[in-house]
């Protein structure tokens, strides 16, 4: 008779183990598709590029997407026409809260605001991207201009 207790001991711990486990891996599932949401409906801050090319000609470049990449190839996010810059040639993406800029391994190299650059490094508004002989000035500003009150603070308080 014991025997029997025992088994039917065992299976019931097995099944709670079971149901424990299951149970376990549906709420990852679900923190797992509720990050996958957030992080999907998180925006890209504005980048804009303004080119400044050795032919004297000027461009202004958008991007709201979340990985740009620069070059002569036609697959490029934005695509230039400078023989000295690379089919792929550098890549901004956006990260961390954050622009990064990267050299995709170019021939001629790319530079950031006179330096060389040869790691993964943060952008801010104002710098300057050299690829090839064409310089990209970076604005970081919101596309929407923020609505200036005219009341002072004294008159806010009243």
């Amino acid at each position: 008779m014991s025997g029997i207790i025992l088994l039917v001991l065992r299976v019931a711990m097995a099944a709670t183990l079971y149901v424990f486990l299951g149970w376990v891996l549906l709420l990852m599932q679900r923190a797992l598709k509720q990050e996958t949401l957030f992080l999907s409906n998180r925006k890209t801050a504005p980048l804009t590029l303004e080119l400044d090319d050795p032919e004297g000609l000027s461009q202004i470049f958008h991007f709201t997407e979340g990985d740009v990449v620069i070059g002569r190839d036609p697959d490029c996010e934005c695509v230039l026409t400078d023989t000295t810059i690379s089919a792929r040639h550098v890549r901004f993406s956006y990260h961390h809260g954050q622009w990064w800029v990267e050299d995709l391994g170019s021939r001629n190299g790319t530079g950031l605001n006179g330096e060389t650059l040869t790691t993964p490094t943060i952008v801010v508004h104002g710098d300057a991207v050299k690829c090839g002989k064409t310089t990209l000035k970076i604005n970081l500003a919101s596309e929407t201009p923020q609505k200036h009150d005219t009341l002072s603070d004294t008159e806010k308080i009243r």
